[in-house]
């Protein structure tokens, strides 16, 4: 039978249920039970410390912060050409909330594409800043002065990145930095003039920049939220400041997503083939390990709730030099407090292990549930394949802290659902229809959630093919 060939029955129909012929291997010789190529270790899946949600919703409840917008910004091509989308203008912090598409439309019309050279300054250290930047494709650094006059990288910039944005609500900002092209770069420049024709022709737009510019005058941490205000220090009989602890008026909630499929059995084959083997039992195990293998799968790319898709722009980082090396790894662990694992493809731990040796350097090895894993400063590298992989042979690394009590990554499920057969995952009889086929639906319901954005981090754009 050729691939994509449809199975039918001696009447025409399409095939629904597994053949006698095949439930046959099953029934004669000594034999193994059914084998599957796709299960994997799963380790997210064992690793996530799970959360009961009850009524299908989790809430996660953060400290009022006035900090807005975090994202990536998407481009789309046409030959040489690169357009920014208008919607895609509003992941720049001082367009986070504004939706008139109209508006956008123009900005993004007025944005001009530029090329840079490797080595070539896209913004200079004390100069006025003149327009926003939208990196389109390519890697650029983040240059500062070091204490005794050297350069300093201060961060690596990627596909999808801005900076400059600071001009759309300060016309008098300077650049605090130098960014210069490391590879060939093609950037989107929207200039500030621009920004300030649209705005005096659009009154939603201008109305919106003034509600922007108030903000940076409230009192904020380093981190967004709202000031608490305390008094430390002082001797005698001084006014002690009152606060309070304000939170978000509408903290984002996390529904448990599905993922289902209908196993269909014939009863002949469960009335006369199953011995030794139990077919309807084996045909649940092989299902459900499906099941969890595109579990694991959403987990780390729903555009919803995945990993991948919910790390906060600030705790993306880009690998200095393409392959990921130990520095890059030390950058990912500092951007946190009590990271308790990455998350890599193994083809990724395979280019960390290169780089390491290059340099001499022998990674520990930690025990975990009896497996020895690769551990970076004590801290363990699982491998998962459900970290995609791109065309450019680039993948992700992830590094997170887990658990309610740190402020962490958790899982979410419900347990105690009708026909549970594992936590939040069930198998419920639907009938025997007219071709005498018995049909079961199994049913896995999972969401995760970050509860602050620093529990999670990636290490982007990282090169698994570099070999020297």
């Amino acid at each position: 039978m050729s691939v994509g060939e449809e199975i039918r029955t001696e009447q025409g129909r399409p095939q629904q249920s597994l053949a006698t012929g095949a439930a046959r291997n099953l029934a004669t010789t000594t034999k193994s039970t059914p084998q599957m190529q796709e299960i994997s270790s799963r380790w997210l899946l064992r690793q996530l410390p799970w959360v009961q949600v009850q009524g299908g919703t989790y809430r996660v409840n953060r400290r009022l912060s006035y900090s807005v917008g975090d994202g990536r910004v998407t481009f789309v091509k046409t030959g040489d050409r690169v357009q920014v989308i208008p919607a895609e203008l509003g992941e720049l912090p001082a367009l986070r909330t504004y939706e008139d598409l109209e508006v956008l439309g123009e900005l993004a019309s007025r944005c001009e594409q530029r090329e840079f050279a490797p080595g070539e300054a896209l913004a200079s250290f004390g100069s006025r800043v003149d327009g926003v930047f939208l990196l389109a494709h390519g890697r650029a650094e983040k240059l500062g002065t070091g204490p005794y006059g050297d350069d300093s990288v201060l961060g690596v910039l990627a596909d999808g990145a801005y900076f400059g944005d600071a001009c759309i609500v300060d016309s008098e900002a300077i650049w605090e930095y130098t960014a210069r092209a490391v590879t060939t770069c093609t950037v989107l420049v929207l200039p500030r003039q621009a920004i300030d024709q649209v705005a005096e022709r659009s009154e939603t737009l201008r109305g919106h920049l003034g509600q922007v510019r108030s903000i940076p005058h409230q009192r904020t941490n380093k981190y967004g939220e709202k000031e608490i205000d305390l008094s430390a220090g002082h001797v005698g009989e001084p006014e002690i400041p009152g606060t309070f602890v304000d939170y978000e008026a509408s903290p984002r909630e996390y529904e448990l997503s599905v993922a289902q499929t209908v196993l269909r059995i014939h009863t002949r084959v469960a009335d006369l083939y199953n011995q030794p083997m139990n077919q309807t039992e084996q045909q649940l195990r092989l299902t459900v390990e499906a099941l969890k293998e595109r579990q694991e799968h959403e987990l780390i790319n729903n555009r919803e709730f995945g990993l991948l898709n919910n790390c906060e722009y600030e705790q993306r980082i880009q690998p200095h030099d393409g392959a990921p090396s130990p520095d890059d790894m030390d950058e990912l662990l500092s951007r946190r407090r009590g990271s308790k694992l990455f998350l890599a493809h193994p083809r990724a731990i395979a280019a960390f292990g290169r780089e390491c040796n290059k340099r001499g350097l022998y990674p520990d090895s930690v025990d975990v549930d009896g497996h020895r894993l690769p551990a970076w400063r004590g801290v363990p590298i699982f491998p998962c394949n459900k970290i995609p992989i791109s065309d450019e042979r680039t993948t992700s690394i992830i590094c997170m802290r887990t658990g309610e009590d740190d402020s962490g990554v958790v899982g979410l499920r419900q347990s105690g659902i009708p026909d549970e057969i594992e936590p939040s995952l069930s198998v419920r009889f639907m009938g025997i229809n007219e071709q005498a086929i018995i049909s079961y639906l199994v049913t896995a319901y999972y969401s995760a959630a970050v509860l602050v954005p620093d529990a999670l981090g990636v290490l982007e754009n990282v090169e698994i093919g570099r070999w020297r």
